[in-house]
């Protein structure tokens, strides 16, 4: 068994020395409809075409959490893969989600999820137009975002693999789905944001529009587990993620 010593070393490799690489990365404006929203890119240090991920926030945005999504673009640029960080919410949505009660928010999700879905499939064109594109692209998408990340992949058979971290499937869209690609989904068995119940149905989801799927519970791990700087799970997390848009995106 991993010593938490060595978990916590672990850890902070994934912070560098490739933090240090990405950290400016570049910035670009997506239009979609009548918003244009902004894109971060952390481009892998290798030459020639590559394949992408574009990460999807959860509500609250990347800049509260910055550290744990850095991570994941860390672990990511490292393989070869080029990360693009979609700020989605407009200045409108972000009023809205902030100042809402609970029950309004969702609401307020339930009317945007195809507005947030078609600005992620604007930047599938803007990534796949790029010079630099290997013409394989995935998303990765976290709690809210993970909700964008399975509509748009449900809509798009341009995104070659989607992967979920506690979130679902909108429940409009969910009977509507003809097609998925290749899946991953990770949560946490003690969510209570998102009820772990809702990764299980986009996998059966998944299975029955005869997609790859794959489903990776964490006993005792609440929303966001994967957000901490001391737990093991962590990395599991993120080694997993990465792992399987490496076998997905390849060439």
């Amino acid at each position: 068994m991993i010593s938490r010593r060595a978990a916590l070393a672990a850890i902070a490799a994934l912070l560098s020395p490739v933090a240090a690489r990405s950290a400016s990365g570049e910035q670009f404006d997506v239009t979609s409809g009548p918003d244009s929203l902004p894109v971060s890119r952390y481009a892998a240090a290798i030459d020639g075409k590559r394949p992408a991920v574009i990460v999807l926030h959860g509500s609250r945005g990347i800049e509260l959490r910055a550290r744990a999504y850095q991570r994941y673009a860390d672990a990511l640029t490292a393989r070869g893969i080029d990360t693009y960080f979609l700020r989605y919410m407009t200045p409108a949505d972000m009023a809205a989600l902030t100042s809402a009660a609970h029950e309004s928010r969702e609401a307020y999700e339930t009317t945007r999820f195809d507005g947030w879905a078609d600005t992620v499939n604007a930047t599938v064109t803007a990534v796949l137009d790029r010079s630099d594109s290997s013409g394989r692209i995935g998303l990765l998408g976290f709690s809210l975002g993970s909700y964008i990340a399975a509509e748009a992949a449900a809509r798009d058979r341009r995104i070659a693999a989607l992967a979920v971290l506690y979130g679902g499937m909108p429940y409009a869209m969910a009977t509507k789905v003809k097609h998925l690609p290749p899946l991953i989904a990770l949560h946490g068995e003690a969510d209570k944001n998102v009820p772990i119940a809702e990764g299980r149905q986009l996998v059966a989801l998944g299975k029955l529009v005869g997609a790859e799927t794959e489903f990776v519970p964490y006993p005792g791990k609440a929303h966001g587990f994967d957000f901490s700087d001391t737990d093991p799970m962590t990395r599991d997390a993120i080694d997993r993620v990465t792992r399987f848009f490496q076998a997905k995106l390849a060439v």
